[in-house]
């Protein structure tokens, strides 16, 4: 009695808790500024608003009925760069894909209302010229506006198509390339450029006026003989961090870099443009710039004014730059309440594995700390904001290579970073994988002519090949949630009011995550992989979500191996999708035949052949689109299954000749007749070692259960052999067993490796040093079943290759 008396008593008091903690959930976790949530119905640019967050204040479709969410309506694009954001604006999705190809869909129909092709197919002299595509579009006042990857401005009535004006981006004849999304903050058209991978050209950054395409003003980035107009202070400034100058005795540039191709961002009220930098060329800053220096404004977030480009503040997040470290992802403007204090801060998540929160009035540091593995840096000095250098990556003079994490690639890349002001956490798809990196050295490593390195970006070290999305605290500068993703590409992301999270995935699915939680609620399987970032919006009262898939970007090329267990296959649909709660469309179902390398009777294996033709695979940028060890990963066609391999008259046709240029393939005229021969051995040898590293990604997971094998089963004399990239390798394997401890030595034409290691739960692991040239460490993980060896091989930074053993 007494107790049913006191829950009675209580039962106010818990309803009133119940009450206010309700109200508690329904307030924002901080403060929402209102021009990031302006015109709530549209999706008008990159990041939707100037902020650059990636959300939406829409709500009407939340965590609670996310699941009843159903396709309603789909549009089928040609094969091409679908990597992409779309946008929304007058009742239409606005959309890029391939070279410049825009189109116009009714937004509630998906029915097209008209389509532009940039030409830049038609145009280009080069593959820099062509890359994959573009990222995005950007849509203002009544017009869409792009930017071609060989460098025209286009302004499109939205309308009609037809275009406004058009002018030419590049002031010499330097290489580069254009495929960032370009912005319209404040009037002006803000665009970029690539190419400091492979140029020391000079880095700058244009805004043309939107209603004339008249240069407004462009804002350098990297010192040079002349100033421009309103960069005299920003070029005194930069000159200081370049003490012995960035030209050669004979007055050729020796270093430059510095491009600013993807991430932009503006403060109205602030009247900022915010530029995210790129790198230095050459990597190597010993030759790049001899007498040191921090090199500005490479690898740094550099705020200008606005209407005329004057320098305002800068922040550089690797001083003197040596490792491919950018700040050209993705730069979040909000409110966060620290210390009891709102702060209007910049956040950002660069290549170098750490997030930095920033006052976007001063530049002024705030916190910054690792979001993933970093061995570059120790940690950010909190006095003075710059990075406290571990010992020996400055790797000048220095022998052998220096492991890296992050890798080039960085801990977060180009793909969309979100931000929710209701949770407070920042959306980030974070990569986990390293590199080496070390002075250039004699026999290659240099994937681009002149970087001063030998780098490795495709490294197989413990830990790498991942991929991650984390949800991210900025003022505690702390992990609230993560969720392992498939293979190690992850996609954009976009935060909504309604308390979710969206991103494509490497494996085909759309997916909703809790964004408080990550605790998936709802995933859709649309055929292809999506890397590019989704958006969401609202028409005749109803709300969409809005999805590009199709995969792209590194991922689909440098860091294809990561991925190679998906079908990321260039041939599967790209499509446009669009889901409401209400849907009723359905996609076809997609079948892809099934991967058979083309027959080639005639093909003789010969090493040596097939290592020279992958120098010149991996050196002459076939790699970029066509994948680390030719391993596609669908930006372009997977060449180990193309019968055009097998011909030699096809083989100089498209690659020399530019016969698929119009396809997307650009010529390349330098190769000598005999290069390509050497290099269509290359693909044939990688062609005939297909199947044998398709069904080990097949058997792995079997593989990796634990074994019935015994100690002894290990031990004696064993044919061994290795599914490398330029084809199967043969040695003999000769193993002692004492116990559990494993020794012996494997023995091959390229020499000999003494190994050693140790037997648990029926596997052997056991590993040796070898030269090739440089040291490595060559080691092995095998079992045995049915008198059979069989496991991986991991050669050095080389990757990981299948090996199967009898006995003689």
């Amino acid at each position: 009695m007494i107790a049913r008396s006191s829950t009675a008593a209580l039962r106010p008091i818990l309803a009133l808790l119940l009450s206010l903690a309700a109200a508690a959930c329904d307030r924002p976790a901080q403060p929402i500024e209102q021009a990031m949530v302006a015109d709530p119905d549209e999706w008008p640019g990159w990041g939707r608003t100037g902020s650059e967050t990636h959300y939406s204040p829409l709500d009407a479709i939340d965590t609670g009925n996310v699941d009843q969410l159903k396709l309603a309506w789909h549009f089928d694009l040609d094969p091409g760069y679908t990597a992409s954001t779309p946008l929304m604006a007058e009742g239409k999705v606005f959309l890029t894909s391939g070279h410049s190809h825009i189109r116009a869909l009714d937004a509630v129909t998906g029915k097209q209302v008209w389509e532009y092709d940039g030409g830049t197919r038609e145009r280009a002299t080069s593959a820099l010229n062509m890359s994959w595509g573009n990222k995005g579009i950007a849509y203002d006042s009544g017009h869409v506006f792009l930017v071609t990857t060989d460098g025209y401005v286009i302004s499109l009535d939205a309308r009609t198509g037809k275009e406004a004006w058009k002018t030419f981006d590049y002031p010499d004849d330097a290489p580069r390339n254009s495929n960032g999304a370009p912005r319209v903050f404040g009037g002006k058209v803000i665009v970029g450029f690539g190419g400091g991978d492979i140029s020391p050209a000079r880095g700058f950054v244009s805004a043309y006026d939107a209603k004339t395409g008249k240069l407004a003003w462009r804002f350098y980035t990297t010192p040079g003989d002349t100033v421009a107009p309103g960069n005299e202070k920003a070029e005194a400034l930069m000159r200081k961090t370049w003490p012995s100058g960035w030209t050669n005795p004979d007055g050729s540039r020796r270093g430059g870099g510095g491009t600013a191709w993807n991430a932009f961002s503006y403060d109205g009220e602030l009247g900022l443009v915010y530029l995210g930098i790129g790198n230095g060329f050459p990597y190597n800053q010993a030759k790049r710039s001899p007498g040191g220096g921090d090199n500005l404004f490479l690898a740094s977030i550099v705020a200008v004014d606005a209407n005329t480009g004057a320098y305002k503040w800068h922040y550089q997040v690797c001083p003197g730059e040596q490792w491919d470290c950018t700040a050209t992802t993705d730069m979040t403007l909000a409110t966060l309440k620290i210390d009891g204090k709102d702060h209007k801060v910049l956040m950002q998540a660069p290549k170098n594995g750490f997030f930095y929160v920033l006052d976007r009035a001063t530049g002024q540091f705030i916190s910054a700390e690792k979001i993933a593995k970093v061995t570059w840096a120790d940690r950010i000095d909190r006095k003075t904001g710059r990075p406290v250098e571990n010992p020996g990556i400055r790797y000048a003079g220095k022998p052998g290579l220096f492991e890296l994490w992050p890798g080039p690639t960085g801990a977060h890349s180009w793909m969309p970073q979100a931000y929710s002001p209701l949770t407070g956490l920042v959306y980030i798809p974070v990569i986990e994988q390293g590199a080496l990196i070390g002075e250039g050295q004699e026999g290659g490593g240099e994937i681009a002519a002149g970087m001063g390195v030998t780098l490795i970006p495709e490294v197989e070290l413990p830990g790498s090949h991942r991929s991650f999305l984390r949800a991210w605290n900025p003022v505690t500068q702390s992990l609230a949630w993560e969720v392992e993703l498939p293979g190690n590409w992850p996609g954009g992301v976009m935060a909504s009011a309604g308390g979710l999270v969206f991103q494509g995935q490497i494996d085909g699915r759309f997916v909703a995550r809790d964004a408080m939680t990550g605790k998936q609620l709802w995933s859709f399987k649309t055929e292809s992989p999506i890397v590019g970032a989704p958006i969401t919006y609202r028409a005749n009262g109803r709300q969409y979500v809005t999805v590009i898939t199709g995969s792209g970007g590194n991922g689909a090329g440098i860091n294809s191996p990561g991925n190679a267990a998906f079908r990321t296959d260039y041939r599967l649909p790209r499509r446009v999708l669009t889901f409401a709660l209400d849907g009723k469309d359905v996609i076809p179902p997609f079948q892809l035949p099934e991967l058979v390398p083309p027959a080639d009777p005639d093909f003789k294996p010969d090493l040596a052949r097939a290592q020279a033709g992958a120098m010149l695979f991996g050196t002459r940028a076939c790699l970029v689109c066509h994948g680390w060890n030719a391993i596609g990963g669908g930006a372009a066609p997977d060449l180990r299954y193309s019968p055009m391999i097998t011909d030699a008259a096809t083989f100089r046709q498209v690659v020399k000749d530019g016969a698929l240029k119009m396809n997307g393939m650009p010529p390349f005229p330098a190769f000598t007749d005999e290069e390509l021969e050497t290099m269509r051995f290359y693909l044939r040898a990688r062609a005939q070692a297909a199947p044998a590293e398709q069904k080990a990604l097949l058997d792995k997971a079997k593989a990796a259960q634990a074994s019935n094998a015994k100690p002894q089963d290990f031990a004696g004399k064993w044919n061994l052999v290795i599914q490398t990239p330029v084809g199967p390798q043969k040695a003999v394997m000769e193993l002692k067993v004492a116990g559990n401890v494993v020794t012996g030595r494997i023995s091959a034409d390229q020499g000999t490796v003494d190994v050693a290691g140790g037997v648990k739960d029926g596997r052997a692991k056991f590993q040796g040093k070898a030269s090739m040239p440089m040291p490595i460490t060559v080691s092995y993980d095998v079992t045995v079943r049915d008198g059979k060896l069989s496991g991986e091989n991991t050669n050095g930074p080389f990757g990981k290759f299948p090996v199967t053993a009898t006995r003689p």
